[in-house]
């Protein structure tokens, strides 16, 4: 098969698992698969990893989750709130303040400042277009995997097994740290688990659109190099 057409399929398994591509393209690459062994071996790994997150129990958030994304809103909240009237003191102080007093005494100096306090107000009073309350607080991804600078290959290994890897993503969707959960235990295992983790490449958890910290489960297949 050709190359740059595995890569594109490759590229879209998570979109195809997710059943978040269109049907076309579901069909097109149902077909791939039925003629290319490499991708089949490649997309069963990939299903393999699926089945194991489903198997995952599902974390409970704590019970104060949502009151503590509300406070540190209202926080956020508040300090742009307080820039916003120190810039409008400001505005006074350097602007219009000095305009009104040159201005001369009578009806078109109170006209001007009544004008002028009234924008002031109204601006000041204006509500805010978005509360905290209507913060989302389903905002919440986890990690995918997206791609490897390596196609990804068996684990070498004393007998055949599946080895199931705890890994650990940061906000760039690197792995920084793993742990072997189980399957085999050989001295040569972790070097070559090593090397494929630091060559894939994770879409990182999100909070509201912000990358996270998170975990996933991966399996690898374990071939036994005896004869």
């Amino acid at each position: 098969m050709n190359e740059s057409s595995c890569e594109s399929m490759q590229a879209a398994f998570s979109a195809y698992l997710d059943g978040a591509i269109s049907g076309l393209a579901m069909q097109q690459i149902a077909e791939h698969l039925e003629a290319c062994p490499d991708c089949a071996h490649e997309f069963a790994a990939w299903r393999a990893v699926q089945d194991s997150l489903a198997m995952l129990p599902i974390a409970k958030a704590p019970e104060d989750l949502s009151l503590k994304l509300r406070i540190a809103i209202s926080h956020e909240s508040s300090k742009r709130a307080s820039h916003f009237f120190d810039g409008v003191s400001l505005y006074w102080e350097n602007a219009i303040r000095p305009f009104v007093l040159q201005i001369s005494a009578g009806f078109a100096s109170a006209v001007v400042l009544l004008v002028t306090l009234g924008f002031l107000l109204g601006t000041v009073a204006a509500p805010p277009a978005v509360l905290a309350n209507d913060e989302p607080l389903g905002a919440v991804t986890t990690a995918h995997y997206l791609y490897s600078a390596e196609h990804p290959r068996p684990i070498l290994a004393a007998q055949d097994s599946t080895i199931v890897v705890d890994a650990l993503i940061n906000e760039r969707g690197r792995v920084y740290d793993y742990t072997i959960v189980s399957g085999a235990q050989d001295p040569a295992v972790p070097a070559q688990i090593l090397d494929q983790l630091l060559l894939s490449v994770f879409q990182p958890a999100s909070v509201f659109g912000a990358p996270v910290r998170s975990r996933v489960i991966l399996t690898f297949a374990g071939v036994s190099v005896r004869g």
